[in-house]
């Protein structure tokens, strides 16, 4: 039987950094360090590039927002854009003082926040009349990822920081902040916490019932930890070891933990990593439920459909083979059908 799987015609030409599925619909935004967010419409493989939008950088995160025309994109040019994808019309929000890195949209609460290596966040109200100065965070070191949950912002940092925000506050305090730029906002975060792991955090997501979330680092770890901050939740929270490899020399091979996704329904998640790897893990049971064939390359970025039928998969070449330039045929996103059950957990043990 074929597998259930097709890779996207008309991929980027240089590494790939955010993949993301619309909310009610099978179209996927690619985000790419050549200047470009590519547009596709997933339903039939292999796949059609509905359109490509040029930036002036590369452009590092791309994310939807209140509907499947509205997108938001931010790289190395410093902006956080709005990106109308009907009309191709792009509008700055806001800039940072670096690159921005990460950008996610709430729809509950109409907000668009984004992490840039300035240290700061931006909390941006797009839809809003008459429109509002972005607020800015000032943050104690480097954000390197970060992701929603219905309720919470998590952010990881540099220095094996994370905060843990309250959206609704957040949302509530930026709204009523009117300051002339920077509009700097003073707020404490919900939580303060030191990762559970040794070394860089590369990737966090959060669980879609609200319960707590996943990180993973470049060494080869993923910890899986909960929102509740007492001590029997507290006392849940673990990590193993994943994404290595035995070589022939019987040398132990760990790659980064490149991306990190939750399934939106069955609440399992899917770990990519620079091994060419991705699973999938039941987080409660603590259990792997199934490995996929390796990929290509490096896994770069990983999605879930709003429906949780789909599953996209961003390969690109990482540092891990030693090369620095971006081999050909090297690049592709990858979208895989689920079979019913396929990413359900196993259930506690």
């Amino acid at each position: 039987m074929a597998t259930p799987q097709f890779e996207l015609a008309d991929p980027p030409s240089d590494a790939i950094s955010a993949i993301k599925f619309a909310p009610t619909s099978p179209r996927l935004l690619v985000a790419s360090w050549d200047k470009r967010v590519y547009l596709y419409d997933t339903s039939t493989a292999p796949g059609r590039l509905i359109q490509s939008f040029e930036h002036r950088a590369p452009v590092l995160d791309v994310c939807f927002g209140e509907n499947d025309q509205e997108a938001f994109t931010a790289g190395l040019d410093w902006t956080v854009q709005k990106l109308d994808l009907t009309t191709g019309a792009q509008t700055i929000l806001s800039t940072h003082s670096a690159g921005v890195k990460s950008l996610a949209y709430s729809p509950r609460h109409s907000i668009l926040i984004s992490a840039s290596w300035d240290s700061t966040l931006h909390i941006h109200h797009p839809s809003s009349t008459p429109a509002l100065v972005p607020a800015t965070i000032p943050l104690p070191s480097k954000p390197f990822s970060l992701s929603l949950s219905p309720s919470k912002l998590v952010l990881a940092m540099s220095s094996r920081t994370l905060h843990i925000y309250d959206l609704p506050s957040l949302a509530a305090l930026s709204s009523q902040s009117s300051q002339p730029p920077p509009n700097t906002l003073t707020l404490t975060p919900w939580q303060r916490r030191e990762s559970s792991l040794k070394f860089m955090t590369r990737a966090v997501a959060c669980m879609p019932n609200d319960a707590g979330y996943a990180s993973a680092s470049i060494e080869g770890r993923v910890a899986v930890e909960w929102f509740d901050s007492s001590d029997e939740s507290q006392a849940r929270k673990y990590a193993f070891k994943c994404h290595r490899q035995t070589s022939a020399e019987s040398v132990d091979m760990v790659y980064p933990v490149n991306a990190l996704a939750f399934h939106p329904v069955h609440g399992t998640f899917a770990s990519g990593g620079g091994d060419g790897m991705v699973a999938l893990w039941d987080g409660v049971a603590k259990r792997r439920i199934r490995q996929y064939q390796r990929y290509p390359a490096s896994v770069a970025a990983l999605a879930f459909s709003g429906d949780g039928r789909f599953l996209a998969v961003g390969v690109s070449p990482g540092f891990e083979d030693g090369r620095e330039e971006v081999g050909e045929g090297k690049v592709g996103v990858f979208v895989r059908e689920l079979a019913e059950g396929e990413a359900k957990g196993k259930g506690g043990k």
